[in-house]
């Protein structure tokens, strides 16, 4: 393989043990990620002024995007010409992006390319206008451009919202269906036209994409034909997941099909310049998948074998599958029990054998188990010893403690710690303080806005709200007694009184309207929740709200986060809402500041003095961006806050949820989740987070419910371990509780300076 001078900067002198099928780049974070491929990019366009590119949309071009205007914007500059020389980019005049012709990947149809979530209007805004690229010189996936059967628009040929594809293969039934099936074929010829463009221009010569959940890129979903080409065609379950964000939920992205170029469109150019980019352990098997397993539609990257100039380019996250990662990390270092952990429990997994069953014979046949130092016959106990000693930390008691549990987004803290926060709280030494960083109004969907405001409506109408009644009601009183509103709900959660329950949620609802627009009396109260009703309705999915209706959604999860907390007991007051400002709705969220976003953090350290913070600990952005940008400000927050208290007796937990997960060896402590835990935690989640109950924006990985995931998760997680400790182990113990383990959850707690270190300096990152 042949590196560019850029590539070599990043790649170093390290010759790889075990070569992939593509080459790949490994760098630490996401960040970084973003400013490689920024670089090569310039590099390639000095080379290639007027040639084809392809950008991608989402979210992880993120840095990408910022990197390439940041370094074309300080060329002149001395700070630009050294970061420039310190990265190999040995160019003296700045390359122009006017002459390129950009290829627009794929789009959802039909989409409006108003509508700020479509790829179209993504295009436009970052790469069009944001990179000065020519608009002239572009192939775009306009719906509106489109034409349909009898000059019709897209609303009117799919006016009931449904594409039946299957109509391409079977005669339409009635009028409609015979106009949406000529329709169907004109969308297949245009498409074809647009691969035909694309190969008369020679075909893409840089493309950069992210890797779906499933191994897809651009919407080339797992099973793909390789030799695929532009088309409307469906997606599968894992794409539509992740695509909910952008939708407005999953509700709308399961009926919505994809235009999008195919594999052989990618590669038909065969000097072409691939690139595909991926962070965060969670994307760490599909990347091994694509590199280093035989070419297959199983695994749509490994079509990008047919290029010599393909790359990989990834964090060490998303590298940590691979075999070069994995030898790396049992020979780079001094060896230690974490790795004699890691060894011996995956290897029981792959051998299907109980510990007391395994051989030392067993073990050397293991690649890496044989690297174990003085591997013998009491190496398996000594694991097994380990594994259990995590367990009696997680079974421990805990004292006079003060916790301070923090969640990027409501319901993280409930999914990744609450059968331990349920058990350590019960105990009345401890003190536990909840703080949830973002408003989190992303995840209240319109369909349920509409629904829980005419709910409301009815309730007014129908007399039914007693304290809109009182004198001093909009003045003063609706601002008193909310704690009021937790209990009246949570005491119809034990009564199964569903009704109840409904006014209990209206009550909330009709105090934050008072807040919000400062109502002054029941009739304008019933106007104004009409119009938004009104408003949210004539809105599309996944629309950026007026900032009122966002603080509304935002205030609906508030609620939802004091039930869940009142399920266990916690006040009112405990319960923090921070709402970073850093978190605006956008597609690209703002880096956190010092004054807006840190400062909140280290004023409630100041005040809550915790001796324990809980944290999703993401150091990589696995799961949603908000995750990693969190993770920067506390750490930020922490870092300042330790340089006026002694940190010494403050311990971090890191935690993990339902975005990646801690190997057993990773993690510190190791807490068994009964049947009875599992069912008060299912009884929360269904209960209290109303807005989540259908899934709107479910995991890729699980369709369904976030708790019914996390519970998979803990279960997953013993049977993962099982084959080491034995079945015995649980069902035999003699601790009651360890006789009723069905599932496990890991967390990982450091002290203070060790979460700085392993978050990859994000302090540091956090002003750049």
């Amino acid at each position: 393989m042949v590196f560019t001078n850029v590539e070599k900067a990043f790649v170093g002198k390290n010759v790889p043990k075990f070569p992939t099928n593509i080459p790949f780049i490994a760098v630490d974070n996401f960040p970084l990620l973003g400013k490689l491929a920024a670089l090569r990019f310039i590099e390639w366009v000095a080379d290639n002024p007027e040639g084809v590119i392809s950008l991608p949309t989402g979210k992880t071009p993120e840095y990408f995007i910022e990197w390439v205007k940041r370094i074309l914007s300080q060329w002149d500059t001395a700070e630009g010409k050294e970061m420039r020389e310190s990265y190999g980019l040995h160019l003296e005049k700045r390359p122009s992006l006017s002459g390129l012709h950009f290829v627009q990947i794929d789009e959802f149809y039909p989409i409006s390319p108003d509508q700020h979530n479509s790829f179209y209007n993504y295009v436009q805004k970052y790469y069009i206008n944001g990179f000065g690229l020519d608009p002239n010189k572009g192939l775009f996936i306009n719906s509106n451009d489109i034409p349909l059967a009898d000059g019709k628009s897209y609303n009117e040929v799919f006016a009931d919202g449904i594409i039946d594809l299957g109509l391409r293969y079977r005669e339409p039934k009635n009028k409609i269906e015979e106009l949406k099936q000529r329709s169907i074929f004109m969308i297949d010829d245009w498409c074809a036209e647009y691969e035909e463009k694309i190969r008369n221009m020679g075909g893409i010569g840089f493309f950069l994409g992210g890797i779906g959940p499933d191994g897809h890129i651009a919407f080339n979903t797992k099973g793909s034909d390789p030799h695929s080409t532009t088309r409307l065609t469906y997606t599968n379950f894992e794409t539509q997941a992740a695509a909910a964000g952008d939708l407005g939920g999953i509700e709308i992205s399961r009926h919505k099909p994809v235009i999008t170029i195919g594999l052989d469109t990618i590669t038909y150019n065969k000097e072409a310049v691939a690139i595909i980019f991926a962070a965060g352990e969670a994307k760490a098997q599909v990347v091994a998948d694509a590199l280093e397993k035989k070419p297959s539609n199983l695994y749509p990257a490994s079509v990008l074998t047919r290029l010599p100039n393909s790359r990989f380019y990834i964090t060490t996250g998303a590298a940590s599958a691979l075999k070069e990662s994995i030898y790396n990390y049992y020979t780079a270092t001094p060896w230690n029990q974490e790795k004699s952990d890691r060894a011996i429990i995956d290897c029981l997994y792959r051998i299907n054998k109980y510990a007391d069953k395994v051989t030392v014979e067993d073990l050397l046949e293991d690649e890496y188990c044989r690297m174990i130092p003085n591997l013998n016959e009491n190496t398996v106990d000594e694991v097994v010893k380990s594994i259990t000693d995590k367990i009696e930390k997680g079974t421990s008691l805990w004292s006079n403690e003060v916790f301070y549990h923090t969640g990027p987004h409501h319901d993280d803290i409930m999914l990744g710690l609450l059968p331990h926060i349920h058990r350590v709280s019960r105990n009345e030494t401890n003190k536990s303080h909840f703080a949830v960083m973002t408003s989190g109004f992303n995840a209240v969907t319109n369909t349920f806005l509409i629904n829980i405001l005419e709910s409301t409506l009815d309730f007014i109408n129908a007399d039914r709200i007693e304290m809109l009644n009182y004198p001093d009601f909009f003045e003063r009183g609706y601002a008193i007694k909310k704690d009021k509103d937790s209990y009246h709900y949570l005491i119809h959660v034990a009564s199964g009184n569903k009704i109840e329950r409904k006014r209990a949620f209206a009550h909330r609802i009709i105090r934050n309207f008072i807040e919000i627009w400062g109502i002054k009396n029941k009739e304008e109260l019933k106007d104004r929740i009409s119009e938004i009703v009104n408003e949210t309705r004539n809105s599309y999915d996944g629309e950026k709200m007026s900032a009122e209706i966002r603080l509304l959604k935002g205030m609906i999860r508030e609620f939802e986060e004091e039930l869940v907390w009142g399920f266990f007991g916690i006040k009112e007051s405990n319960i923090h809402h921070l709402r970073l400002g850093f978190y605006t709705g956008d597609i690209f969220t703002e880096r956190p500041n010092r004054e807006r976003d840190v400062e909140p953090i280290l004023q409630q350290l100041r005040e809550i003095k915790p001796t324990i913070i809980s944290l999703a600990f993401d150091p990589e952005g696995s799961g949603p961006d908000t995750h990693y940008k969190v993770l920067q400000a506390i750490a930020e927050a922490i870092r300042e806050w330790s340089k006026e208290t002694d940190m010494s007796n403050v311990k971090i937990w890191g935690y993990r949820n339902v975005w990646y997960k801690f190997h057993p060896a990773e993690a510190t402590h190791i807490v068994p989740v009964s049947l009875n835990a599992m069912g008060v935690f299912s009884n929360a989640f269904e209960n209290c987070y109303l807005s989540q109950v259908d899934a709107s924006f479910p995991s890729p990985k699980f369709d369904g419910k976030f708790s019914d995931y996390a519970r998979k998760i803990w279960v997953d997680q013993l049977a993962y371990t099982g084959n080491l400790l034995g079945k015995p182990f649980f069902y035999q113990n003699k601790s009651p509780r360890l006789r009723t383990t069905h599932g496990l959850l890991f967390f990982k707690e450091m002290t203070a300076n060790e979460f700085l270190l392993q978050a990859r300096e994000l302090e540091k990152s956090i002003g750049g």
